[in-house]
């Protein structure tokens, strides 16, 4: 995970944007032969227990993709009010349409 200021830094400087109505994601090329995720749920989509709830759901979407990953990106999702209401699929759907949209997932782009 993207815990180091400098890294998001980096991504709002130097990243490319994709969206969708649920969420927003930065995307960013590193060296690394990892991925790297950083989530940001802002306090419109509710209280902390909400936003608690929004990051565990990204979590485990991500989790279900990781064989998929490239590898060498850093990619910053962040969270959109609708994204609350949203069911599993759909937000499984968003989140890998996003995605392969910017290179993460191996496959064609949606």
């Amino acid at each position: 995970m993207l815990t180091n200021p400098r890294d998001f830094a980096a991504l709002q400087r130097e990243g490319i944007s994709r969206s969708h109505p649920l969420i927003h994601a930065r995307f960013r090329r590193t060296e690394l032969g990892t991925t790297r995720f950083g989530l940001s749920t802002g306090r419109r989509l509710g209280g902390a227990v909400v936003r608690n709830r929004v990051r565990r759901r990204l979590r485990e979407a991500l989790r279900v993709m990781a064989p998929s990953f490239q590898p060498g990106w850093d990619v910053l999702i962040i969270a959109r009010p609708a994204i609350v209401d949203a069911d599993r699929d759909v937000l499984v759907g968003a989140v890998r349409r996003l995605l392969r949209r910017g290179g993460v997932l191996e496959g064609p782009a949606i």
